[in-house]
């Protein structure tokens, strides 16, 4: 069978989406074709993103390809499911210029992503496709060519089967992308210190998380922390390194110490950033993690009292003052530090800028609190309105959007509602 893996070429306007606008290496993608070529499918990526490529050339592309499965993603990148745009637009439109053709040949339209595996009807019925995977999607995809009834973790014909699925991650092998894309990929996800002079790229050491903080959405994917074989990923760092990559950014959802991953780095020139949480980190780990090679850290604190941080069921073991004293240490060993903040009820905003400028002014950068978006599939949408249902994603951006009046800096212009987004979705 021949699968097209479509990450669609993205539009933000308009969107709540919080993730970087830069093209990232699908890394989900990556792997499915991986796996897929190992079960002797033809597979190609066609990567709307990375390739500067329009609507009209991706349909020319899955055309040419003639593939029996279309599977479009609905968040630009692995990094990104957790904080995807809530609207559908862009896969919708690709779905719209490919079905055509696509349909005429007898191939199936394949939804994959974050709003496929938290709302799955709802996601098949906007985009029009036929069938959604739910949960993780890399070791599923190959068993597509089965028949659909034998199969969990899909919804198809307006019934779900199973529950979200989690990939083996002792399966997924050392990725080796080719050439042209590695030396298009000249944005070094979060890295502040320098100005990139060679490539980066992004690499998945370990996935999902131990903690559960309520603002997280992660319930229905990339859920239970697994890490990949430490020799697998050296293999795929130094395929990277070989390809002249200057710079790493590990997508982990939550990049834990480990002693054995630091070293290794440690004796190869490569720069790299994480996103952890820095009360998890000792000294002698920093100091390691300094001299690996790391560059960034975005270290998520969310709130500054104890009340809020519990609040978030963050399970935090350091006080406030433990906190600032952790990322002023962890500066001093890598060039960036970054401490993300949430805007809370239980935070008093004199406090809260105290704290900031105290931070600043040691060279920690500490972001102005940014409101909470309550992501469908996170414990906080659950506690306020239970489900997941056929309205999730609206009733998340209508709240969202009721309840401020100021928003993520990143967000150049008030965001609009999903009805407005969506205006090209199935009716």
């Amino acid at each position: 069978m021949r699968f097209a893996l479509i990450n669609p070429a993205w539009s933000f306007e308009g969107s709540i989406y919080f993730g970087c606008r830069e093209p990232h290496l699908p890394l989900e993608f990556g792997y499915a074709k991986a796996l897929l070529e190992r079960e002797g499918h033809e597979t190609t990526i066609i990567d709307g993103q990375m390739d500067g490529l329009n609507t009209a050339a991706i349909a020319a592309a899955v055309a040419d390809f003639k593939a029996d499965f279309a599977v479009v993603t609905t968040a630009p990148s692995y990094l990104f499911w957790r904080c995807a745009p809530p609207e559908l637009r862009a896969p919708r439109d690709v779905i719209e210029a490919i079905e055509g053709n696509l349909r005429d040949s007898g191939g199936k339209i394949i939804a994959v992503g974050p709003h496929a595996s938290t709302t799955p009807l709802t996601t098949l019925h906007k985009l029009g496709a036929d069938l959604a995977i739910l949960g993780e999607c890399e070791d599923i995809l190959p068993r597509l060519s089965e028949e659909w009834k034998t199969l969990d973790s899909v919804a198809f014909d307006g019934a779900i089967h199973g529950q979200p699925h989690a990939t083996d991650m002792t399966s997924l092998p050392a990725l080796k992308w080719p050439d042209a894309t590695i030396a298009r990929h000249s944005h070094h996800h979060h890295r502040f210190e320098a100005q990139p002079l060679d490539p980066g790229a992004e690499v998945e050491f370990s996935r999902g998380c131990p903690y559960h903080c309520t603002f997280c959405a992660k319930e229905n994917f990339r859920d239970d922390y697994r890490r990949r074989p430490l020799s697998v990923v050296l293999e795929e760092i130094d395929n990277l390194l070989a390809q002249g990559v200057e710079y790493i950014y590990f997508i982990d959802e939550i990049f834990l110490p480990y002693k054995p991953l630091l070293e290794a780095l440690a004796d190869r020139t490569v720069k790299f950033g994480v996103q952890t949480r820095i009360d998890l980190w000792n000294r002698e780990m920093i100091d390691l993690l300094g001299r690996a090679g790391c560059v960034s850290i975005e270290a998520g604190v969310e709130s500054i009292s104890e009340e809020g941080r519990n609040l978030l069921d963050k399970k935090c073991r350091l006080s406030t003052d433990d906190l600032a004293e952790r990322l002023i240490y962890a500066r001093d060993r890598v060039p960036f530090v970054q401490a993300n903040l949430l805007s809370m009820e239980q935070d008093d905003p004199e406090a809260i800028e105290a704290w900031r400028q105290y931070l600043i002014a040691r060279g920690v950068w500490a972001n102005e609190p940014v409101p909470l978006f309550t992501y469908p599939g996170s414990p906080e949408y659950t506690r306020r309105w239970g489900a997941p249902d056929e309205h999730a994603w609206e009733r998340a951006v209508d709240a969202y959007l009721n309840g401020n009046q100021a928003f993520s800096d990143i967000q150049e212009q008030r965001p609009q509602r999903l009805v407005q987004l969506e205006t090209r979705c199935a009716s």
